[in-house]
């Protein structure tokens, strides 16, 4: 008998006894199950059962903490120092691991590195943002303010809480503080409009402004405040050219002669001498 005819012998058997096994199992199985109450809610017999999700199925997520944890510590730390500013919350170095994948413990330098960092607040167990100024509300920011009558930076009160832009245009809209722009940086600065504050001006500030000469045309005046960016508050051509159409004189209105006492005026003070001088003189 060749090799290949003992080969296709040997696979026959292994076939006839593989439906034998599954013929006994079958049948043991069907004893077990007539011997055992059905629950009521039970999924049918041919239901596919729910795979569950292999460590390898989840290749893209596993490759996204990979490249964070092989990323550059000053990329971990903006990662970090983000979360922190978002949220405003105090997380241990495991639920930072937990919430942005970045592994402080397995990273020391990191670590280290927020620690000492200005953004950042270690109380020796867990890391919370560290604004500039510890501002919570509104009115917390108001009374900073007016502890700077020569105005703060907007700079530096943008991170004292998540709603601070939205309460300095509140507070503008109030009027309980000026938002003005520095031509030199661009920046806003953040005014108390107080009358009871004292504000002081420099003598050589003082100086300038008076020494500035102005046009003596409106148009003038208004053209050179919109070339820096302000809106002026009146608009003199539109002004001008509604008293032409409604034909309204730009010309001052004639004084009223002065009423004087004549011989003709009926005198009924006369024990007061001194009124009618001017009627004896003439």
């Amino acid at each position: 008998m060749s090799l290949q005819e003992k080969l296709d012998r040997f696979k026959k058997q292994q076939e006839k006894c593989q439906s034998t096994l599954t013929s006994i199992a079958a049948k043991a199985g069907a004893v077990r199950n007539s011997s055992k109450p059905v629950p009521l809610n039970a999924p049918p017999a041919n239901a596919r059962v729910p795979v569950p999700i292999k460590f390898s199925d989840d290749t893209e997520r596993l490759q996204h903490i990979n490249s964070i944890r092989k990323a550059p510590v000053g990329a971990q730390m903006k990662r970090v120092i983000d979360l922190l500013f978002e949220t405003r919350h105090a997380f241990t170095p495991e639920q930072i691991n937990e919430t942005c994948y970045v592994d402080m413990n397995a990273n020391k330098a990191v670590f280290d590195s927020l620690a000492k960092n200005p953004k950042v607040h270690y109380d020796g167990t867990r890391f919370s943002y560290k604004s500039k100024h510890d501002l919570k509300d509104k009115n917390q920011l108001l009374v900073l303010v007016r502890k700077f009558p020569e105005g703060i930076a907007v700079i530096e009160l943008k991170d004292a809480y998540p709603t601070v832009m939205e309460d300095l245009q509140a507070l503008k809209a109030g009027g309980q503080i000026w938002l003005l722009s520095n031509f030199d940086s661009q920046e806003d600065i953040a005014y108390p409009n107080d009358p009871k504050v004292p504000i002081k001006v420099d003598d050589e500030l003082k100086q300038l402004f008076r020494g500035i000469e102005l046009p003596r045309d409106m148009l003038d005046i208004e053209k050179d405040l919109q070339k820096n960016g302000m809106k002026p508050a009146t608009n003199t051509a539109k002004r001008r050219a509604a008293a032409q159409v409604q034909g309204i004189s730009s010309k001052s209105k004639q004084k009223k002669k002065k009423h004087e006492i004549s011989k003709r005026t009926k005198l009924t003070n006369v024990h007061l001498p001194e009124l009618f001088q001017n009627l004896s003189n003439s």
